[in-house]
């Protein structure tokens, strides 16, 4: 997950502060579309919302999506997004929808607004991966998690929980003693146990029977109105059916040929739909055994939700489908034909598939089906650190600019592995963020100071009007870019108070108080701040959503373009950076020595070690030695042991021949070649490309220089 919490520093410690993280995630073009694998469905009668019916869905892209439904078709109606991970699970309560997340979080939504979340309640310490409401009480939810805890919320009135219970290893209550009815919460562990939990002691679940029978995990768990039978749907490939009152398994049913991780009942609870691993959607009559193969899928199953007489079906796919379910008399499905006799064992419908005698689907076509945009599953970032090569769940590969936030080809189903070496380009920059792809989609990490380590010249930008030596910093730019909307509406009010304590912004480090070596090679072009640019620009169609860690502890996210100026949350050095141009100046040097190659007449023009930035090209290398073999000094009077040159098109840093009072043999512009281990440069490269791909040492770069020819 992203965790995007920070560290601070405790009293008297010398040990730097780790910044709060600032992350943003690139969106599809389609933003109206789910990018990853549905965890949950939940559905709103119109007698419920007094207007339509709406299904909700919440994806391991982080988003829940709400879905009008109408004239036999689900049309987008709004995007909630704040989580920061994956949705496991979502319910209606009364007019909230209440989602939980691998973020650690609950989140509150009023479920016909606009999509902006109106709590977030946090006390879980490990993933959030399951949610259940009071039937009668529609302000009580109950959320369990990967942490063994279960708690308990008050929806109006809480902001902690409050009940809280934790799965300890009690003594096991067995088999065959009477006990009270399961509450609607069941705490699932991984012992392949049911333990049932009694709501009315304070509300807090405290454990008084386990109900054994699976030999693997348990993946859904379903309940009857009365509060007597419960089913349950296993890892172990098998679906039991539960008396609660005398603690025991009265049927098992063996229809599927893998993990069994959904389950759905029809309002009588006669039957269940059941689907997981296997890919397959069955309908079981709870009663007689009799069991039929619904649909198949092309991915697992991870949740099921029945609607009059359609079984909305969400899978590891993007996508939701809607089959026919005939929920109201499902015995009009037994009659289409293809019906078995569930079995009691494991491996009898294993067995059964093997040889030969898998049933045919009733439905080979779904109904209806809400598309979602294909997963990303391979990435890749080129050298040039501002693109990355994508490749998503059905094949198709693209090339994304990040800096920009959008895809500027797409190359179709072509070889990944062949379409990045041919993209492959010898240039050096720095890494200078950190990426992933656990959303479906990409998201960009930047941390402080590594973040500000990487430059470019504004000419390889194609910078209209910049100087041909004006060097951009690319996360300045990006964090310019990103927060053009929120800085645009933020209230003037003065000197900004942040919000983790810092009384000022001004924590940039100058290049005066850092030592300078000996001797300096460089472009005339070290300030950035005097050169005001545009920043680099992001679609306001499918904006990218940044993610960062609130003021109160929890992160959040949000789309650019929904900033409203008020996030006083930002990190302190996001803000300094993109209002006021500060940001750390990283040591973007280079050092390495110079002299005459092996053979050559030319004289020593160096002593020492030069310096010079690692984006400089070798042409101003060669630059540097014409004026040294020239000149006798430096034509602006600076010391030997430096001197800043200009870029230009020829190979002499200047017409030298244009002085008076030079000697004739400084007037001729000798051309000058560049060597490294014994390779002639590129004038083009830069010298981090050089000490990357030519030198291949991790001592210091040494460079050779020949005169070729004179003029």
């Amino acid at each position: 997950m992203h965790r995007v919490g920070s560290a601070g520093n405790t009293a008297g410690s010398s040990r730097p502060r780790k910044e709060k993280r600032f992350t943003y995630v690139l969106n599809d073009a389609d933003n109206k579309k789910h990018c990853a694998g549905i965890n949950c469905l939940s559905y709103l009668n119109a007698s419920a919302s007094g207007t339509s019916e709406y299904l909700f869905t919440g994806s391991r892209d982080g988003t829940l999506k709400r879905w009008e439904y109408q004239n036999g078709d689900a049309n987008f109606s709004a995007t909630f997004e704040s989580h920061v991970d994956w949705v496991n699970d979502a319910i209606i309560v009364g007019q909230n929808l209440v989602s939980c997340s691998s973020d650690t979080t609950l989140k509150v939504w009023n479920c016909l607004a606009d999509g902006a979340c109106t709590k977030t309640l946090r006390q879980h310490s490990d993933y959030v991966i399951c949610l259940a409401a009071a039937e009668k009480n529609s302000n009580i939810v109950a959320s369990g998690g990967l942490g063994g805890e279960v708690f308990i919320w008050d929806l109006d009135a809480a902001i902690a929980p409050i009940a809280k219970s934790v799965d300890a290893k009690e003594d096991e209550v067995p088999n065959g003693n009477s006990g009270p009815a399961l509450s609607t919460l069941c705490n699932v562990n991984s012992s392949g146990n049911i333990v049932s939990t009694n709501g009315k002691s304070h509300g807090t679940g405290s454990k008084n029977m386990k109900l054994r029978g699976h030999t693997d995990n348990i993946r859904a768990l379903l309940i009857d109105s009365t509060g007597r039978y419960c089913l349950s749907g296993s890892s172990d490939s098998m679906i039991r059916l539960w008396d609660l009152g005398q603690q025991r398994c009265v049927h098992s049913y063996a229809v599927h040929t893998d993990s069994v991780w959904a389950l759905a009942s029809t309002p009588s609870f006669g039957h269940v739909y059941s689907g997981g691993r296997d890919q397959s959607v069955y309908l079981t009559d709870l009663s007689t055994r009799e069991s039929v193969l619904l649909c198949t899928n092309e991915h697992p199953i991870l949740q099921l939700s029945l609607q009059d007489d359609t079984i909305w079906v969400a899978t590891t796919d993007s996508s939701v489908y809607g089959w026919p379910a005939e929920g109201q008399t499902p015995q009009k499905v037994f009659q289409k034909g293809g019906s078995f006799l569930a079995g009691n064992l494991s491996f009898s419908r294993a067995r059964a598939s093997l040889e030969g005698s898998a049933p045919v689907p009733v439905y080979k076509e779904p109904s209806f089906t809400i598309p979602g945009v294909p997963a990303i599953v391979q990435h890749e970032i080129m050298n040039n650190r501002r693109h990355v090569l994508t490749k998503d769940t059905v094949g198709s590969v693209k090339l994304w600019e990040i800096t920009r936030g959008a895809v500027i080809e797409d190359f179709g189903k072509v070889s990944f592995d062949d379409k990045k070496k041919e993209l492959f380009e010898m240039v050096s920059i720095p890494a200078w963020f950190t990426m992933d792809a656990r959303l479906g989609c990409l998201s960009v990490h930047l941390d402080t100071p590594q973040c500000f380590s990487a430059e470019i010249y504004a000419v390889d930008l194609n910078v209209t009007g910049a100087q041909e030596d004006l060097k951009i910093n690319l996360a300045h730019e990006t964090l310019r870019g990103l927060l053009v909307h929120w800085s645009k509406r933020r209230p003037k009010l003065g000197q900004h108070s942040l919000s983790n304590g810092d009384s000022s912004i001004g924590k940039d480090v100058s290049l005066k108080n850092l030592p300078h070596p000996r001797s300096d090679v460089d472009d005339g072009s070290e300030n950035h701040a005097n050169n005001v640019l545009p920043s680099f620009e992001f679609s306001t169609v499918s904006p990218p959503s940044i993610i960062t860690e609130s003021s109160s502890g929890g992160p959040w996210r949000k789309r650019i373009t929904d900033l409203d100026g008020t996030e006083d949350d930002l990190p302190w050095w996001c803000v300094d950076c993109a209002e006021n141009g500060r940001f750390p100046k990283e040591n973007t040097k280079c050092g390495f020595y110079l002299h005459p190659a092996e053979g050559s007449p030319a004289p020593n023009i160096t002593q020492g070690k030069l310096s010079a930035p690692r984006i400089l090209r070798v042409l101003k290398v060669a630059n540097y030695v014409v004026e040294k073999l020239v000149l006798e000094k430096p034509l602006d009077g600076s010391p030997d042991s430096t001197f800043a040159m200009g870029l230009t098109s020829g190979t002499s840093a200047l017409d030298s021949s244009s002085r008076p009072g030079l000697k004739p043999w400084q007037k001729l512009k000798p051309s000058v070649e560049i060597l490294c281990n014994n390779q002639v440069l590129s004038p083009e490269m830069s010298l981090a490309t050089v000490r990357t791909y030519i030198w291949k040492k991790p001592e210091d770069l040494i460079l050779n220089y020949r005169v070729v020819q004179s003029r």
